[in-house]
């Protein structure tokens, strides 16, 4: 290894060790399920864009299959969020396992939830697991990838 490829490895893994992988999980985990709650508001969908960057890549097969960072990310998951906020009339999801390392988070969790959908007025109820891996660049997400059934 060169002394140029021991320093690169070296800074990386000081920023990864001093990165706070079980706090920032559980403080993002609760930013988001705050928006989906049935009271959410536009400051709760503020508190939890504050976690991503500007250009966030968003990708949610099979709605969304492109995952590659745009510069006006946050504001697309804003206007996209914002249409939905406030859907539910009941939500809760659980935090099932988690793990982190290498700027990566996964998260994995149960989610049932009922409301009224807003383009055609009807009644949906929703249980199902998802998996989330979210890549984090200088203590934000930069990029989601949903998986869920």
């Amino acid at each position: 290894m060169s002394i140029f490829s021991a320093s690169v490895a070296a800074n990386t893994k000081d920023v990864d060790s001093q990165f706070d992988y079980e706090g920032f999980t559980r403080d993002y985990f609760s930013a988001w399920k705050a928006t989906q709650a049935p009271n959410a508001t536009k400051a709760d969908l503020e508190s939890y864009l504050s976690f991503l960057t500007d250009d966030i890549g968003y990708q949610h097969l099979p709605y969304s299959n492109n995952d590659v960072r745009a510069a006006d990310g946050k504001a697309q998951m804003r206007k996209g969020m914002s249409y939905y906020l406030g859907v539910h009339t009941e939500y809760e999801a659980t935090l099932t396992k988690s793990s982190y390392g290498h700027n990566v988070i996964t998260l994995e969790y149960s989610t049932d939830a009922k409301g009224i959908h807003p383009d055609n007025g009807q009644i949906i109820s929703n249980s199902y697991t998802s998996l989330e891996v979210l890549e984090i660049d200088n203590g934000k997400v930069s990029v989601i990838r949903h998986y869920s059934d």
